[in-house]
C-alpha cells in the first residue's frame, strides 16, 4: 500500500473489492471468455455494491468518492484473468456515465445515470468510425435537427459495449463545415428503429463485447442533446484526459500481475537442480521489468493525484498512457518467455494476458497519436484547454 495516496479505508475497499472478485466474478470468467458475453446479473451486483458509483455525486445513487477508489477498482479488475471483463465495467462507468455526468441535464441523469449506477442499465460510448480511428475530427457520422428531432445517420466501429448496451453516447457532425468545431453528442437508446450492432471478433479482450454499429436516418428528440451543440469535442478533448489514465492505470495493474505470478513461478519451477529465480538472467530481467513498472505506477498516482483536485492534467494522462502501454506489453513478453512452453498455455494467464495487453497502445488513441499530441504540446508550444459548459 503507498501511504502517500491510500489510506486505511482505500485498503479496506481493495480487500472487499478482491474478495468480492473472486466469489462473484472468477467462477464465471472462463465461460465468458468462451461466449464473448457477460451476464446481465454481474452488472446489477455492481450496481449493488456500489462499483459504478464510485466517483459519482451521491445525489445520483453515487458515492462520491476520490479518484483513488478508481484506481482501486482499476487495479484490481487487471488481476482476475479477464481484461475484457475489465473493459466492460470501466467503458460503462467512466466513458458512457463520464459524459451522463459532465453533460446531461436532471432528465437524462434521473433517467440514465441512477439506472447506470445501479447496474440496471448498460451504455457505450461511440466516437471511433471505420474510416476515422483516432481521427476524432475526421468522423462522418452526422445529425440534421429536423423541427424537435435530430436525424443520426453513419457508423461507428471498436465500440465497447456495443452490443450489450441499453444506450450510447454518440458524437456527430451537426454543422459539417465547422469541422472539429461542428461536434455535438447526443444520447440514444439502443432500441430505436435504423440502428443495428455487428459484434466484431477480436485477438484478445474476448470476454467484452466490441461492435460496429451503423445509424440509418435514426430519430432522437432533440432533448437529447448533450451540453450545446457544436461543443462536442472539446468534451471529448477534456475525458480523453480520465480514459489515458484509466489505460494507463490498467497498464501498471497487468505488468504488476505478471511479474508477482512469474516470480510465484519461479520460485517453484525447477531446472538444473536449483530453482529457476536463481538464474542471474531471469533475475535480472525481472527486476528491470518491475522497475520499469514501478516508475509507470508513481507517475499515474502522480497524475490521478493532481486530476483528483480539478487540474486538467491531458499532458501528463497522455505521457502514462503512452509509457504505461509500453512497459505492461514488454513486461507480459518477458513474463510468458519466462515460463516456457507453459508460458503458451491457455491454462496459464500469461497467453490471455500477452493478448489482451496489445490493446493498450491501441484503444483511446494509438500511441502514435498520442506521441503527435504530446509533440505539439512539448515542441510547438500548443496549450489544450478544457470545455466550459
Amino acid at each position: 500500500m503507498n501511504s502517500i495516496y491510500f489510506t486505511e479505508e482505500h485498503q479496506a475497499f481493495r480487500e472487499s473489492l478482491k474478495d468480492f472478485l473472486q466469489k462473484e466474478v472468477v467462477p464465471h470468467i472462463e465461460k465468458w471468455e468462451k461466449t464473448g458475453t457477460i451476464e446481465r446479473f454481474i452488472w446489477e451486483k455492481f450496481g449493488e455494491m456500489g462499483y459504478f458509483g464510485l466517483a459519482y455525486p451521491e445525489a445520483y445513487g453515487g458515492l462520491d468518492l476520490d479518484l483513488f477508489y478508481t484506481v482501486i477498482f482499476l487495479e484490481e479488475l487487471q488481476k482476475i484473468k479477464s481484461s475484457g471483463f475489465a473493459a466492460a465495467m470501466w467503458a460503462h462507468s467512466y466513458l458512457a456515465m463520464t459524459h451522463l455526468n459532465a453533460e446531461g441535464d436532471e432528465r437524462i441523469k434521473q433517467d440514465y445515470l441512477i439506472p447506470s449506477i445501479a447496474g440496471k442499465k448498460i451504455g457505450a460510448l461511440c466516437i471511433s468510425e471505420p474510416f476515422g480511428g483516432s481521427d476524432v475530427a475526421g468522423m462522418r457520422t452526422n445529425a440534421v435537427k429536423k423541427g424537435d428531432k435530430y436525424i443520426i445517420n453513419g457508423s461507428k466501429t471498436f465500440i465497447t459495449n456495443g452490443v450489450y448496451a441499453d444506450y450510447y453516447i454518440i458524437a456527430a457532425k451537426t454543422n459539417p463545415e465547422l469541422g472539429n468545431k461542428g461536434i455535438s453528442i447526443f444520447l440514444t437508446d439502443t432500441s430505436l428503429k435504423g440502428i443495428s450492432a455487428v459484434k466484431l471478433d477480436k485477438l484478445g479482450w474476448r470476454a467484452s463485447d466490441t461492435a460496429e454499429i451503423a445509424f440509418d436516418n435514426v430519430e432522437i428528440p432533440a432533448e437529447n442533446l448533450m451540453g450545446e451543440e457544436g461543443k462536442g469535442f472539446p468534451y471529448i478533448m477534456q475525458h480523453f484526459a480520465l480514459e489515458r489514465l484509466i489505460m494507463a492505470i490498467n497498464a501498471h495493474a497487468r505488468g504488476e500481475y505478471a511479474i508477482d505470478y512469474t516470480i510465484d513461478y519461479m520460485s517453484h519451477r525447477e531446472a538444473f537442480g536449483k530453482k529457476i529465480s536463481k538464474f542471474q538472467a531471469l533475475r535480472h530481467t525481472l527486476v528491470e521489468h518491475a522497475t520499469e513498472v514501478e516508475h509507470c505506477k508513481v507517475f499515474n498516482y502522480a497524475a490521478v493525484a493532481r486530476l483528483d483536485k480539478g487540474e486538467y492534467v491531458v499532458k501528463e494522462a497522455t505521457m502514462a498512457k503512452l509509457k504505461s502501454t509500453k512497459v505492461a506489453d514488454e513486461a507480459i513478453y518477458s513474463c510468458l518467455q519466462m515460463l516456457g512452453g507453459y508460458g503458451y498455455m491457455e491454462e496459464y494467464p500469461l497467453a490471455r494476458l500477452f493478448r489482451d495487453s496489445r490493446l493498450g497502445p491501441i484503444g483511446g488513441g494509438t500511441s502514435e497519436i498520442l506521441k503527435e499530441i504530446l509533440g505539439k504540446m512539448i515542441i510547438d508550444n500548443q496549450n489544450y484547454e478544457p470545455a466550459v459548459k
